[in-house]
C-alpha cells in the first residue's frame, strides 16, 4: 500500500455515492467488486477466469461478492470467501489490501441491499448464518454441499430465511469464455485437483447475483486515502 493510511472506520460510512446524496452501509448489505471487461491485470488468474466466463465483453464484470457487517462501534467488517483466507470475517481495510490492484488503485465497488423490508430488517440473521460458515475452506471444486464455499456460494447459503427459503437462485454454471473455450486458468486448476470442469452444474456467480431482483443499488464506494 506504499504506507498509505486508509481512514475507513468513519469515512467509509460517508463515502457511498448515489449520484444525488450519500448513504450509510448497513449490516447485511452486499459488496460487489467489479473490473472493466478490458482490464488485463487479472489475466491467467481466478478473477480473470471468472470475468471471462460469467461477464460480457462490453460491460463491467463482477468478480467477487462479500457480506458487510457494521458493529456497535460503526466499524465495517467483511465476511467473504477467498483463496487467501477461506471463509473469513475481517476488517474492511484488510479487504482493501487484498483487492488493491497492481497499479495501486482499487476496483469498482458497488453496495447492494435487499429490497424486501422484512428481509432487510432481519439482515442480521443472514450475517449470523455467514458467521457460522466462517472457518471453512475455499471451494476450488465449485460444487455444492461439500462444506467448502466460493464467494457467491457463501452468500447463497447465508441468505436463507428461518423458513428455509433461499433469497438467491442457482443456475447452470458456465466456465467457458464467449468464444466457447475454457480459459487456461480453469483447465489448469481442474487438472491440478483431478476433477472435471463442472460445466453445467448448478451454482452461482457474482455477475448473476448482482442482477437478482431481490437487490437494489445503494451506492459505490469511493475510498479516501491519506
Amino acid at each position: 500500500m506504499n504506507m498509505k493510511r486508509i481512514c475507513f472506520f468513519v469515512l467509509f460510512l460517508l463515502s457511498l455515492t448515489t449520484g444525488k446524496s450519500q448513504a450509510q452501509v448497513r449490516t447485511g448489505d452486499l459488496l460487489f467488486v467489479g473490473i472493466p471487461a478490458d482490464y488485463t491485470i487479472f489475466d491467467d488468474s481466478m478473477s480473470g477466469a471468472i470475468a471471462a466466463s460469467t461477464g460480457k465483453a462490453d460491460q463491467l464484470n463482477y468478480i467477487h461478492v462479500a457480506v458487510l457487517e457494521v458493529d456497535e462501534n460503526e466499524h465495517v467488517w467483511i465476511l467473504d470467501a477467498t483463496l487467501k483466507h477461506g471463509v473469513d470475517r475481517h476488517p474492511f481495510d484488510t479487504f482493501l489490501v487484498d483487492f488493491t490492484l497492481k497499479d495501486g488503485s482499487y476496483p469498482y465497488m458497488m453496495v447492494m441491499r435487499l429490497k424486501n423490508k422484512k428481509y432487510a430488517k432481519n439482515a442480521m440473521d443472514f450475517v449470523e448464518n455467514a458467521k457460522k460458515i466462517c472457518g471453512e475452506g475455499y471451494d476450488l471444486y465449485f460444487m455444492p454441499d461439500n462444506r467448502l464455499h466460493y464467494c457467491s456460494e457463501l452468500v447463497y447459503d447465508a441468505y436463507v430465511t428461518r423458513e428455509g427459503k433461499h433469497l438467491f437462485h442457482t443456475a447452470p454454471m458456465n466456465f467457458k469464455s464467449e468464444d466457447g473455450t475454457f480459459p487456461p486458468y480453469w483447465v489448469q486448476l481442474f487438472q491440478l485437483i483431478g476433477q472435471p470442469i463442472p460445466q453445467g452444474e448448478p451454482g452461482t456467480n457474482p455477475n448473476a447475483m448482482f442482477k437478482e431482483k431481490c437487490l437494489k443499488k445503494v451506492g459505490t464506494i469511493d475510498v479516501e486515502e491519506r
